[in-house]
């Protein structure tokens, strides 16, 4: 049997859903505080890691990836020796941090870079390579810093900056999985991913990630729903990530527009962080926001029965450092993920 049984224009359906066998999310000590603090596998007191040497923000990351990672592949049984090939990306030049994890770890290394999109994009590309059998044990996972971010993107933290209403917080945080073919076990399987296109409305506001993106979001969902011949109904959950308060509200108003109800939408960038209690303003974002969602929430409900099919549509905003100096646009991008409880599994 064909590893994929259709290709509906950007939508890969898999004949034999590969599946997610284990997962991990670490975070740092704001994300310990929000509402999903409990879920984490380890949360970090000191996101600079002196105590183990890291002289720089960029460093820190690393460690935190690497912890994530290791955790991951514990839970699974697994070494890094067993794993055949790792797609990981994070949110500094050239996609240092995840570069630096696998000079660590030993692992056969595919970089992927789509800003906040980094973890739907890698669980894309590791699950059809799972499908393929080009993979036994896949791993995909993705980070952020925010002080490696801030750095990079806005301005040094001594700079002291102040930040408007629609700006979202970038999440110290990352998240992994290891994924098997059919048949290996596994918790969670993904029936489908769907591959986004860039959409760009030209918005300059880099303190507005959340309106940047949702047109990609709108645009992915609406290729979604024709592909799967499915409704937002179809599934328990429609999480994007990470669109924030601002972005989240666009995208409701847009889908209602094209026919469609989001009454069932979550984003990552409202459920890391509390937004009453925390200064986070219009929520988080990095791409360690959704992959730490995904890896502390979403998986281990679907896990557990409480939801039977959930869209996983992890969002990015492709400008550079150089790009938004210069006053260009900001393209967006947005990758889907189905993420299902096999059948017979799962709540009635």
């Amino acid at each position: 049997m064909s590893a994929v049984s259709a290709r509906r224009r950007d939508t890969l359906l898999f004949a034999a859903p590969p599946r997610i066998c284990a997962w991990a999310a670490v975070g740092g000590k704001k994300e310990g505080e929000g509402p999903l603090g409990a879920a984490f596998d380890e949360l970090v007191p000191d996101a600079s890691f002196a105590a183990e040497g890291c002289a720089s923000w960029e460093d820190a990351e690393s460690r935190l990836q690497q912890r994530c990672i290791r955790r991951c592949l514990r839970k699974a049984g697994v070494t890094a020796r067993q794993v055949e090939l790792a797609f990981a990306g994070d949110l500094q030049a050239q996609c240092t941090a995840s570069s630096y994890t696998m000079r660590a770890l030993g692992v056969p290394f595919a970089g992927v870079y789509g800003a906040c999109s980094t973890m739907a994009e890698s669980l894309c590309l590791a699950a059809a390579f799972a499908a393929a059998g080009y993979s036994e044990r896949t791993l995909a996972a993705a980070s952020s810093h925010f002080c490696a971010a801030e750095r990079q993107f806005r301005t040094p933290l001594n700079y002291g900056g102040k930040r408007t209403p629609t700006a979202q917080w970038t999440a110290t945080a990352a998240g992994a999985c290891l994924l098997r073919p059919a048949g290996a076990g596994g918790a969670v399987e993904i029936p489908s991913v769907t591959f986004g296109r860039v959409r760009d409305y030209e918005i300059r506001d880099i303190n507005n990630m959340g309106a940047a993106m949702m047109p990609a979001a709108a645009s992915t969902l609406l290729a979604c729903f024709v592909a799967l011949h499915a409704a937002p109904q179809d599934f328990d959950a429609v999480i994007t990530g990470d669109l924030g308060a601002v972005g989240s509200e666009l995208l409701c108003i847009q889908m209602r527009k094209e026919g469609y109800a989001l009454d069932n939408h979550l984003d990552c960038g409202c459920l890391l962080y509390d937004r009453d209690e925390q200064p986070v303003k219009a929520g988080g974002s990095g791409a360690g926001c959704s992959a730490a969602v995904l890896c502390a929430h979403i998986l281990p409900q679907l896990a557990a029965g409480r939801w039977r099919r959930v869209l996983f549509v992890a969002t990015g905003a492709l400008m550079s450092q150089a790009t938004f100096l210069q006053g260009q646009t900001i393209p967006g991008i947005a990758h889907a993920v189905e993420l299902a409880a096999p059948a017979g599994e799962g709540k009635a």
